[in-house]
């Protein structure tokens, strides 16, 4: 039974957890009680089986940054035109930022949500955390070696951005020592494999996972919660759609590449972005497809998609933010100038890196609300809705994730085309040596 079950396309096994757990949430929703206080059974089952599944997925990111930011540096002895690469990256996750933030305020000026939304006045309540650019900025300083911060409450997390800097100094100091270096460069090799073989592990429970997810959201917050805020979220949704099917495929075509052809390849990690609502939990996905299945050289995706889940959110980052400014603007009677809207893009395209290691959209929002001098209860206004809308925001930040270093290798003439252009399923793939035989099974739906 399991092998037959194994033998099943992981798309189709996700698709159907998805159904699954849509069904699951509605049943559990007409059970009742719902609520964050008082849950019923199926509830808080669905609740528990999502939650740790993006834990394990989340406790994989910071060895995954380390080991492979340290050894992608190591590899950059046979890379002439590094510097090169991270210029276009950066210039091509503005361009695209640039774009997204202009189709939000385009479709925020065109539906005019803010008055347009039945939502109560007394829900613009907020006092929550902020985002700031000295946030930002102090934050780029590791306080210790492995990156790790405490809340209030005593409880330690991962600053992502941190664990960048910190592997990139270290990556840096292996290519200035040298020879000397080379024991522990292959410790760290020997680490990378052993953390993506039990990343693939923890892969293969996406399916149920995708249950937990998606019927916890349905169950806790159903969709009666968008009524209040259709217009809103509706602008959202559109703005999303616009940026994930029209936008990204012509940049593809003009590149000449065909866009169902990347989206077979990124399609997993796109999918796992939108049950699971965070960009560094499906980093570890979004990784492997973008080197296995859109043929980006190791070398250079190691660099360009760790940075781009800290800092490169089209959806989080510029259509949500920009929309939910002219939403809280509607509301609140507040008129937006030129200058204004000038400065939603400037946040948008510059700011994104302010959410490092955050989840949800929340401290872009303040960051932006607060650049415009907006009032920050507006963001008590949306957060019923958030988490319906997160879903969305972040499979459009993990598609961008994988757009830009697809772009940028194939104008640098480093994409593996033949590969590109193989992808025949949208599937995770194995770690190299499932496909090189290890499990036939896995091995059978995994592409050639």
């Amino acid at each position: 039974m399991l092998a037959r079950l194994r033998r099943v396309p992981f798309a189709a096994q996700v698709l159907l957890a998805l159904v699954l757990g849509v069904v699951l949430g509605l049943v559990a929703r007409d059970m009742g009680p719902v609520g964050p206080e008082d849950p019923n059974w199926l509830t808080s089952t669905l609740q528990t089986i999502g939650a740790t599944f993006v834990t394990l997925l989340k406790a994989l990111v910071p060895p995954l940054i380390v080991t492979a930011v340290i050894v992608s540096i190591a590899n950059l002895k046979q890379v002439s035109n590094a510097a090169r690469l991270a210029g276009q990256t950066l210039l091509w996750f503005a361009i695209t930022a640039l774009i997204a933030v202009s189709i939000g305020i385009g479709l925020g000026l065109l539906t005019d949500p803010g008055r347009n939304s039945s939502v109560d006045a007394a829900a613009a309540e907020y006092d929550g955390t902020t985002g700031g650019w000295w946030d930002f900025l102090t934050g780029l300083v590791p306080g210790n070696i492995l990156g790790l911060q405490g809340s209030a409450e005593g409880a330690l997390s991962f600053n992502v951005l941190q664990l960048i800097v910190i592997s990139v100094a270290i990556g840096v100091a292996v290519l200035k020592v040298g020879e000397a270096a080379e024991p522990f460069l292959a410790v760290v090799r020997s680490a990378l494999a052993i953390v993506q073989k039990v990343l693939w592990w923890v892969i293969l429970l996406a399916p149920l996972g995708t249950v937990g997810l998606i019927g916890n959201a349905v169950a806790s917050y159903g969709w009666e919660s968008l009524g209040s805020l259709g217009a809103f979220a509706g602008a959202v949704y559109a703005g999303l759609a616009l940026v994930l099917f029209v936008v990204y495929p012509v940049l593809l075509k003009l590149h000449g590449l065909s866009p169902l052809r990347w989206f077979a390849g990124a399609w997993p990690a796109i999918q796992l972005a939108f049950v699971s609502r965070s960009s560094i939990g499906t980093l570890p996905v979004t990784e492997r497809v973008t080197e296995q299945s859109l043929g980006v050289p190791r070398s250079y995706a190691s660099f360009a998609v760790p940075f781009g889940a800290t800092t490169k959110m089209d959806g989080c980052a510029a259509i949500y933010p920009a929309l939910a400014a002219i939403f809280v603007a509607g509301f609140f009677d507040v008129d937006l100038s030129i200058t204004d809207y000038l400065l939603i893009a400037l946040v948008s395209v510059v700011g994104s890196a302010a959410t490092a290691g955050v989840t949800g959209a929340v401290v872009m929002l303040t960051l932006t609300l607060s650049t415009l001098g907006l009032p920050l209860a507006g963001v008590g206004l949306l957060l019923a809705v958030d988490p319906i809308l997160d879903m969305g925001r972040t499979a459009v930040n993990v598609a961008g994730q994988a757009l830009v270093p697809t772009i940028v290798a194939k104008r640098e003439g480093i994409l593996d085309l033949d590969r590109f252009r193989g992808v025949s399923s949208a599937e995770p793939l194995a770690p190299v040596e499932e496909r090189n035989g290890v499990d036939a099974d896995l091995r059978a739906t995994q592409p050639a």
